[in-house]
Parts: C-alpha cells; sequence; structure tokens
C-alpha cells in the first residue's frame, strides 16, 4: 500500500482514502513533523510538531510503532498527562 503522506514543491499531499482509521502517520517537513490520523468519523486530524529534540528523534524513526513509543515517552518525561 502507498503511504498516504508526500510532498512536492506545492507543499503536502494527502490522500485520507489510503489511510487506516485511527492509525498514526508521520511526515516530516522543512524541519517539522506532522502527524496524522482519521478518526472514527473519518475526519482527518493533524498535529504539527517543532520542538527541535522531539522532531529530531521522530524523524530518525523507522515506523509508527517506534513513533507512538517516542510519543509516549515525551508525554511522560514532559508530564503532559494533565
Amino acid at each position: 500500500m502507498d503511504y498516504p503522506i508526500s510532498a512536492d514543491d506545492n507543499g503536502i499531499n494527502i490522500k485520507p482514502e489510503l489511510m487506516v482509521k485511527e492509525k498514526i502517520y508521520h511526515y516530516e517537513f522543512k524541519g517539522k513533523v506532522l502527524l496524522l490520523f482519521k478518526d472514527s468519523q473519518d475526519f482527518l486530524n493533524c498535529y504539527e510538531i517543532e520542538e527541535e529534540d522531539l522532531v529530531n528523534h521522530l524523524k530518525n524513526s523507522k515506523n509508527n510503532e517506534e513513533v507512538e513509543k517516542i510519543l509516549e515517552d515525551y508525554i511522560q518525561q514532559a508530564n503532559l498527562k494533565n
């Protein structure tokens, strides 16, 4: 299956029809990491991460499971749960 996110000179291209619901997709673009997922109601959610340390960890990740682990660790270390 093709990855649903790509980029060209005009910016980011997203193909929601290729996305699995409730699965996080990540894409590094211009020094930022975009996190995207399609929820159970087919709404597309997008988050942009600019924090340099976190971006460096995420863009070196090999798969979505590793991205989720990095984000979970970051949330716990930064005490962002509440």
